[in-house]
């Protein structure tokens, strides 16, 4: 990993609390900006037993990430020594545990710590932060860097908890329980089962694979590097770089085609198309795994073992809906019994709740769950009227289609780091960004998904209003460039609290 710890920079002398809420990518990112800027009176609260965020839970066989490692990392701490083009979790965890411990972040960190509540006290310009362990912590600011990803999905299905067999979320893998020899179920086939299925399907006695929809795929040969490539790249200057610009330029071809789907996305699915159909030489299976919605409309897969998996002799491909569950398995709409003695819920997570079911109550007690009643909307993603001096990460509308999340995340924490800067410069008491400005950049933004493939099917993209809340409708160079300098007038800056006048001082 190069680079030595970051520099602070000048900054002015009034001293801010600021307090994190979750110690994945997002966290970490925004305390090694604000530490750089010179603040450092920081705080992370993380509810899992050591940080990573989603790649300290996504440890089920075959995770790894799906977007090259070279991007999928901090541009200041990158690493020359992945294994592969796509890195396992396990080395993105450590990799996260490698920056945390060189800009000294690792220290700052609260584990084993679920926080239930924060809410604004517009008296004193403070945030009051509570724990499940009943302790309260203040701050002057307050990032929310949950993500999209955090909270585990589990559907409405009847029966689900009178199984009687072993079960648990692909989110939550049970590396205790031997899969060898027995009978799994597996439902979903979204990004974490295409990953895992491969993975588990040669142990099992008898793997059935419950589908809801089929999915647009493309290849990814995961090999691990020859080392004359690795050499290369930890050797020769700029190789690196040059690979970094190239999947960024690749990657933002994938929101091209999602945002033109009757020109380039038609070229696109063409791609895909013959990659699926090379892979599907079994009429039946390919006839039940194709997807019957517009290319990009979901999320694109990356896989060059799951479709041959579907295949295998032992592995059913099962498309009628699941109907309900007993305590021996699992019954369809057709009326056929699947007996299994493993049940493994691959179905994603509750990507449109945020932070929630954690309360937020901002400025004269409004609560942030009623506020977003019609569906979750930030300015830029990041800030929300009402809610001074609170910054939310990886927040509505800042999920990407074909990029790198942690482009978003750094661009995410500098601009954060921009508004505490002139906090601090302004000798204010809270930032809060106009009612207007947010609302119009809103409509602006919504607008933008006219047109595109990501709103001609339904997906976790959508909340249950059918609005599109995860996504960024454009590229990632346009979330860098609208993120790149905070425009002072679209925020007000509210005055600090005068100190109390002492009788008879």
């Amino acid at each position: 990993m190069s680079g030595p710890a970051l520099r602070p920079q000048s900054s002015s002398s009034r001293t801010l609390e600021v307090l994190i809420v979750g110690a994945g990518f997002g966290g970490i990112a925004a305390a090694i900006e604000l530490r750089r800027y010179g603040i450092t009176d920081i705080t992370i609260l993380e509810k899992a037993p050591d940080l990573g965020g989603t790649w300290f839970y996504n440890n089920y066989p075959g995770a790894a990430c799906d977007v090259p490692s070279h991007l999928y990392s901090f541009s200041f701490a990158q690493r020359r020594d992945w294994s592969r083009l796509c890195s396992p979790q396990a080395e993105i965890h450590s990799y996260l545990h490698d920056v945390a411990r060189t800009y000294e972040i690792d220290r700052l960190v609260q584990t084993d710590t679920t926080v239930t509540s924060c809410s604004w006290d517009s008296e004193r310009c403070r945030w009051s932060v509570e724990t499940a362990h009943g302790v309260t912590h203040g701050a002057d600011a307050l990032i929310l860097a949950t993500g999209q990803l955090d909270q585990p999905s589990r559907p409405p299905i009847e029966g689900a908890d009178t199984f009687a067999g072993h079960s648990f979320h692909s989110a939550e893998w049970d590396h205790s329980y031997p899969l060898a020899g027995k009978r799994v179920g597996v439902v979903g086939t979204g990004a974490s089962a295409v990953q895992f299925v491969p993975e588990i399907a040669p142990v099992v006695k008898h793997l059935s694979v419950f589908q809801r929809t089929g999915n647009w795929l493309l290849p990814r040969r995961n090999r691990r590097y020859h080392q004359a490539i690795r050499t290369a790249i930890e050797r020769i200057p700029g190789l690196q770089s040059l690979r970094r610009k190239f999947v960024f330029e690749y990657t933002e071809s994938l929101t091209l085609a999602i945002r033109h789907p009757n020109t380039v996305g038609r070229l696109a699915r063409a791609r895909s198309r013959q990659f699926m159909r090379s892979q599907l030489e079994d009429p039946e299976i390919r006839a039940k795994a194709w997807p019957d919605y517009t290319f990009g409309c979901k999320r694109i897969l990356f896989s060059s073992h799951y479709l041959p998996a579907l295949q295998r002799p032992n592995v059913e491909l099962v498309t009628d809906a699941v109907a309900r569950v007993t305590p021996t398995g699992i019954v369809t709409a057709s009326g056929d019994v699947h007996e299994l003695d493993c049940l493994i819920w691959a179905t994603g997570f509750n990507s449109t709740e945020f932070m929630f079911p954690m309360r937020v109550a901002g400025s004269d007690g409004v609560d942030l769950h009623a506020y977003w009643s019609g569906g979750a909307h930030a300015h830029l993603g990041m800030c929300i009227p009402g809610f001074p001096s609170m910054f939310v990460m990886y927040g509505p509308n800042t999920n990407t289609s074909g990029g790198s999340i942690i482009v978003y995340l750094e661009a995410q924490a500098a601009y954060i780091r921009q508004a505490l800067q002139l906090l601090r410069h302004r000798a204010a008491g809270a930032v809060e960004v106009r009612a207007e400005v947010e609302a119009a950049s809103d409509r602006a933004l919504q607008a933008r998904f006219a047109g595109t493939a990501w709103t001609q099917c339904d997906s976790w993209y959508r909340d249950e209003h059918g609005r599109i809340v995860t996504n960024w409708p454009g590229y990632m160079r346009e979330y860098l460039e609208q993120t790149r300098q905070l425009d002072a007038s679209e925020y007000r800056f509210v005055a600090l609290p005068k100190p109390a006048t002492v009788v008879g001082a």
